[in-house]
């Protein structure tokens, strides 16, 4: 790693952690095949880290999406705590294990954490570290429902996200936004997700509802945690996705449900996963996904998420 995202201290030591956000790269999931393990979106991470001089030019700039610098003039203390490494001495890698600890660790010293992936399969150890936390609605950008119980027998990759999450306590309501086309769902996957009470949006029906009618639908005062797949956007805005179908969410969509569910209770961290680096035109995936963090923390720090003292951070 080269450089840290938004220009935030490096701070790896997670028993020590004093921050407001952290920043946490999860390279790998968990393959469907062993040649799949060292796929191009374990890149992702420090991909989005790289351009982060495309995503804020400097923190003292004004931000438009967020009405003024991003973080609102006040000392907010955002941190990058590097990437969970993968160990090809441990069965498995061994990296959901560490990813589940260093997420408990974050929320337990009080900060949000902001993680970048990977597939889709990385949310899973991030949802079993909110079990302290609920109850958690969970609010899903994709275009695929991810409701698989297994691939080749892997029951923690990255069509069975959503499956999984639906088996822990701690996660009650479900919002799928985004949905089109086909993916490895199968008729049998949308049962299942119609039977637990997921509130399936496709993208298609949030294009004539709006987003506004989407929100309303979501209970207020929740606990929210938002996963994004990269493919949720319509890949003119995310370009670099093995999924692409069009249709999808546009940035501004994507930026009202941010702000409005920071809005409407709290937002207790998010991750931006699926993301394939060699893919990508003109860096404009990378910079949609920084983005989409930047008006998170913008938005929260503007909510009074955070006790942050007026105070500029350091410029760049």
């Amino acid at each position: 790693m080269d450089q840290t995202f938004l220009y935030s201290p490096l701070h790896t030591d997670l028993d020590k952690l004093d921050a407001h956000v952290a920043i946490l790269g999860l390279p790998h999931g968990s393959a469907y095949t062993p040649d799949a393990i060292a796929n191009d979106q374990i890149h992702a991470p420090d991909a989005v880290r790289r351009i982060t001089n495309r995503i804020c030019r400097g923190l003292e700039r004004h931000d438009y999406d967020v009405g003024g610098p991003i973080y609102d003039n006040r000392a907010l203390k955002v941190v990058d705590v590097g990437n969970v490494p993968y160990d090809i001495h441990t069965p498995g890698g061994g990296h959901y294990a560490r990813a589940e600890q260093a997420v408990r660790k974050i929320l337990a010293a009080g900060a949000m954490p902001v993680t970048i992936g990977g597939d889709h399969g990385i949310p899973i150890p991030i949802f079993r570290a909110l079990s302290d936390h609920g109850p958690v609605t969970l609010i899903h950008i994709d275009a695929h429902i991810d409701w698989r119980h297994d691939v080749n027998g892997v029951t923690d990759g990255l069509s069975s996200p959503i499956r999984r999450a639906s088996e822990m306590d701690h996660i009650t309501d479900i919002f799928q936004i985004g949905i089109r086309a086909q993916g490895s769902a199968r008729t049998e996957e949308h049962e299942a997700a119609m039977a637990y009470g997921a509130t399936i949006i496709p993208a298609f029906e949030l294009h004539d509802i709006g987003v506004d009618a989407v929100l309303a639908r979501i209970p207020d005062g929740g606990r929210y945690y938002i996963t994004i797949d990269a493919d949720g956007l319509d890949p003119s805005v995310m370009p670099a996705v093995e999924g692409p179908a069009p249709g999808g969410l546009t940035f501004h969509q994507t930026r009202r449900l941010i702000h409005g569910l920071v809005g409407k209770g709290r937002v207790l961290g998010l991750d931006i996963v699926e993301i394939t680096p060699s893919r990508d035109v003109n860096q404009i995936t990378a910079i949609t996904a920084g983005r989409i963090i930047v008006n998170l923390i913008g938005a929260a720090v503007r909510a009074d998420y955070f006790d942050a003292p007026r105070g500029a951070p350091p410029s760049p």
